[in-house]
């Protein structure tokens, strides 16, 4: 993302809405609010059919909490005027935000379109505790979690906070959306633990064309996520637009290849793997690398997430949809090679990397990266931990058992017969009694 200095803003006439920049915008912003349904559809898929609609429920959940508490506070912590390491509260409660012009869209339009990315991050994390974090407690998890890391970290490299101040390129999210919900990831799935079943049964996808339909609408809304980080209708959005167009498609070539040397097949599920993680490596360079550049960065940035992968499903680490090796081990990856592929030439306003001459800009990538896993694994523990003080937060064993579906939402995505279910209440402590089933009447 583009911000003028202070110094540059002084010397600069009054900013003034554009209507171009405005429609292409509004747009944007519509196709990343797109990309949390599409996740429910993508990590929908990927689950048992007995946890599927609970999934998808934790994608949708984060449009209304994480959307609320980032207009009654997140925001601000954000972007509005602070220190080095979190905004103030001039914009609390949506406070100064109006239709006044920030660059060159009005500055309501900013705020909504920096709320979606807020809301897919928060909801990326879902990917790693599904099929036995409780409903209730995640909700809680995510609005803190919002506040308390997101918020922050966001200030930090956009909201001219110290890492922005140091250089650190991160045109649309590679650390402060998927670096950030990696980590984040990876600890609450520590955390939680692993599911009753892991390692001990296969759990399986129930629904591939869900996942292959959500990784489309991913790809999709990701061409607002990226080519909208430029804030307006110019070069800059075609330049993060094609780099969008090209990186995942180089990393969908080298994971078939991958798959084929390795198993003697190609997967629909890696295929659509392949195309999330060629778009998380592509979105921190998007705006300030060549298009041969994407697509050598797609390419290369196939291998640590596919090994990652594959190592990680012969180990007691339940991170279900390995939300770490595509988004963790993706961004680390796409911000690091920022460092290497940058070039004023394409973007004067970013820097040069290490094949334009410019060694350094590599070590700042590294500090941004290095940073934002510890403050997001630190942040993270302490949240849940201090969740779990006043709450349980995974599902009984035998709610578990029975599935998320029925015990937390009291619904199921695949009914046979008249329909019915039985609801088993999730409050049941563990080794006591199984309480009596409860009907529910068929609607």
């Amino acid at each position: 993302m583009i911000h003028l200095s202070p110094l540059l803003a002084l010397q600069s006439p009054a900013p003034a809405v554009v209507p171009a920049d405005t429609a292409w915008m509004l747009v944007a912003t519509a196709m990343v609010l797109l990309m949390t349904p599409a996740l429910a559809f993508f990590y929908g898929g990927l689950v048992r059919s007995k946890n599927s609609l609970n999934t998808m429920m934790m994608s949708f959940a984060a449009l209304g909490a994480v959307g609320v508490v980032w207009a009654l506070l997140g925001y601000s912590l954000a972007f509005a005027e602070g220190n080095g390491w979190i905004g103030g509260g001039a914009h609390a409660l949506l406070a100064g935000v109006g239709t006044e012009a920030k660059g060159t869209i009005p500055h309501v339009l900013f705020m909504a379109y920096q709320g979606t990315f807020a809301i897919i991050t928060a909801a990326l994390i879902s990917g790693a505790v599904v099929e036995r974090m409780r409903f209730g407690p995640y909700l809680a998890f995510i609005v803190l979690w919002s506040l308390l890391v997101y918020a922050p970290v966001a200030h930090w490299v956009w909201g001219g906070g110290w890492l922005m101040s140091r250089g650190v390129l991160d045109f649309a999210g590679g650390t402060v959306v998927h670096i950030n919900a990696g980590v984040s990831a990876l600890v609450a799935a520590l955390v939680l633990g692993v599911r009753k079943d892991y390692g001990r049964q296969a759990i399986l996808p129930h629904n591939v064309p869900f996942v292959l339909l959500g990784a489309g609408l991913l790809w999709f809304g990701w061409f607002g996520f990226n080519g909208g980080s430029a804030l307006g209708a110019n070069e800059l959005a075609a330049l993060a637009f094609t780099n969008t167009f090209l990186a995942p498609m180089a990393t969908l070539v080298v994971w078939v290849l991958l798959d084929y040397s390795r198993t003697g097949h190609a997967t629909a599920v890696g295929g659509a793997t392949a195309i999330v993680i060629g778009l998380v490596a592509v979105t921190p360079a998007a705006g300030y690398i060549s298009p041969m550049s994407a697509l050598v960065l797609g390419a290369v940035a196939a291998l640590p997430s596919y090994f990652a992968i594959v190592a990680r499903s012969r180990t007691r680490l339940d991170d279900s949809l390995d939300v770490f090796a595509g988004h963790g081990i993706g961004g680390i990856t796409g911000a690091l090679l920022t460092g290497v592929f940058a070039s004023k030439a394409w973007n004067p306003a970013g820097a040069d990397g290490l094949l334009a001459g410019n060694a350094s800009q590599l070590a700042t990538q590294a500090l941004g990266v290095a940073s934002s896993i510890v403050y997001s694994a630190v942040a993270t523990y302490a949240i849940l931990e201090l969740l779990s003080l006043v709450t349980v937060l995974r599902t009984a064993p035998r709610a578990e058992g029975l599935g998320l579906d029925v015990t937390q939402h009291g619904e199921e995505a695949y009914t046979s017969g008249e329909g019915s279910i039985l609801v088993i209440p999730d409050a049941a402590p563990v080794g006591s009694p199984a309480p009596a089933l409860t009907p529910q009447v068929a609607r």
